[in-house]
């Protein structure tokens, strides 16, 4: 691994840049020295969100400065997906709700249909057919928002705006652009707002959260995912409501788990599985995928924030019906990345984990060989491998990430 990609030396370099020593940056940060000096020198992975947050805390650095921004492989199924931001930034920067770039635009019905069919794209992981024809739609609504034909179409186009908006957000903050992100939610919160229905309110509330920085703001983003879930709950009485109420518990307990609350986290996950269970548990039919099987997903996910490793992670995982994530790619392979990570923290398992995380791969390339985490996790992999077939195997996953191998 070398210093432009591993998150190791540029850790490092930072701490030397603010002058501190490995005590002083572990005690603030709320771990150990050797724990610190293990990632310092590649050993351990830098791969739960507590820890980045409070390194860039103790640090004074935003978590892009430790983690990296983007970085383009000569591999194109992790480099491709970036070639439609550009795209994405001119359509959200060039227009406003009540000023649009263009009075040119498709009937909204067909802008409607569109929108609907990029869900489909979106769940499957699909960045690149996604980045062809989202920005352009998103374009176009802003059109039928600002030049509406009656209010019923202009209700219809903010709604619709909203979930265009979210599908921006998820992934641009996936490819490492959090500033586009967060104004692909800030969009979608100003259209929400203007639509004025609670349930609309809520989901982009989901995505503002979901951008919210997160070096030492932790307790922000949960009373924030507090504050939303509140305002909905009333309301909440469809399964479109309840699944968004249900997702934004699930952030709640996420917060809650990262900032060391675990049985505010539990208590979270507990009401979560409860609103799950009065709707279908088919993950493609709700949603943001919400239900009993995604509510086991993020329970992976939070156990493995909170610190869980090896066989406990594993024990978790395997109350999850795999089956149902089938048709959901993203969530799917979210829930194998996080086993693996988890498992990955015990080198004893680091032959499982790699098998875990080559599944992910497999499932969702696209995501997988853009995200940081399972990045870092390759590489301490890498530093460990000693065994020739894992070592090719690793090479092969490095090589795609554009980690030195």
């Amino acid at each position: 691994m070398s210093d432009e990609t591993s998150i190791g030396p540029r850790l490092r370099a930072l701490r030397k840049w603010r002058r501190m020593t490995l005590i002083e940056v572990a005690d603030q940060a709320g771990m150990s020295k050797t724990h610190l000096s293990d990632i310092e020198r590649g050993l351990k992975a830098l791969d739960r969100r507590s820890y980045i947050s409070g390194l860039a805390s103790a640090l004074r650095v935003s978590e892009i400065d430790i983690v990296g921004g983007p970085h383009l492989s000569a591999d194109p199924v992790q480099a491709a997906p970036h070639a439609a931001v550009p795209a994405m930034r001119m359509a959200l920067q060039t227009n406003t709700l009540a000023q649009p770039a263009s009075e040119e635009a498709r009937p909204l019905d067909e802008l409607v249909e569109a929108t609907r069919k990029l869900e489909t794209v979106f769940t499957r992981c699909d960045y690149i057919e996604l980045g062809k024809h989202l920005p352009g739609v998103i374009d176009e609504l802003h059109t039928h928002v600002a030049m509406p034909r009656d209010e019923q179409a202009q209700r219809l186009a903010l709604e619709t705006l909203v979930e265009a908006c979210m599908f921006a957000t998820f992934r641009m903050k996936d490819l490492g652009y959090a500033d586009l992100a967060y104004q692909a939610a800030a969009r979608a919160e100003e259209a929400a707002r203007l639509h004025g229905d609670p349930v609309v309110i809520g989901k982009a509330a989901y995505c503002r959260i979901q951008t919210m920085p997160r070096e030492g703001t932790w307790d922000r983003i949960r009373q924030a995912a507090e504050k939303a879930t509140n305002a909905l709950t009333p309301t909440a009485t469809d399964p479109v409501g309840r699944s968004v109420l249900g997702m934004l518990t699930l952030t709640a307990s996420l917060a809650s788990a990262v900032e060391h609350k675990l049985d505010t986290a539990q208590a979270w996950l507990d009401e979560a599985h409860q609103l799950a269970t009065l709707l279908p548990d088919d993950p493609a039919r709700n949603w943001s995928n919400f239900s009993v099987t995604n509510v086991g997903v993020w329970r992976v996910g939070i156990a493995v924030e909170s610190g869980d490793v090896g066989g406990s992670v594993l024990q978790k995982a395997q109350v999850v019906d795999q089956g149902k994530l089938q048709s959901t790619r993203c969530r799917h392979a979210s829930f194998l990345a996080d086993v693996g990570r988890g498992l990955a923290r015990n080198p004893k398992s680091s032959r499982e984990a790699l098998s875990w995380l080559l599944q992910a791969e497999k499932v969702a390339p696209q995501r997988i060989r853009n995200n940081n985490s399972v990045k870092e996790t390759i590489g301490v992999l890498l530093t460990r491998a000693h065994a020739t077939a894992v070592s090719r195997e690793l090479r092969g996953m490095a090589a795609r990430m554009g980690i030195p191998h």
